[in-house]
């Protein structure tokens, strides 16, 4: 197997199981969920609502032909979670050593790499990079 190919599986599944892994504290209601909401003002629905942005980003992942578009998602999502990092909650919530903070700059850097890997691959861009 090719070094790219495993770069690009490996990119995929570890993004998986990061958001996944924070899928579960979503979804669960964990008190370190609601207060990052709660200081956000946007606690149940915002919770509720990235959980399911999250999950779609999950499915399409997981799906060949969709791995273009679950990388978008994630990207904008884990923009946004950077961003809230910044503004609203800083890098450490809850003493948790900045490990949030981390595993988002994490899957928007796999992000990245899989969009740039899939760019062909996205409608309306695609035939810019033929």
């Amino acid at each position: 197997m090719k070094i790219g190919t495993i770069l690009f599986h490996g990119s995929r599944v570890i993004a998986i199981l990061i958001l996944g892994q924070t899928l579960y504290f979503k979804f669960s209601g964990s008190e370190e969920s609601k207060f990052i909401f709660s200081v956000m003002g946007m606690e149940p629905w915002g919770r509720y609502g990235l959980a399911v942005l999250e999950s779609f980003c999950i499915l399409f992942l997981l799906l060949p032909r969709l791995v273009w578009l679950g990388a978008l998602v994630g990207f904008n999502l884990m923009l946004g979670a950077v961003l809230s990092h910044f503004v609203f909650l800083g890098i450490v919530v809850k003493d948790d050593g900045g490990l949030l903070f981390l595993l988002a700059l994490v899957v928007f850097a796999l992000s990245t790499y899989l969009l740039y890997v899939e760019r062909k691959k996205i409608p309306l861009l695609s035939e810019y990079f033929t």
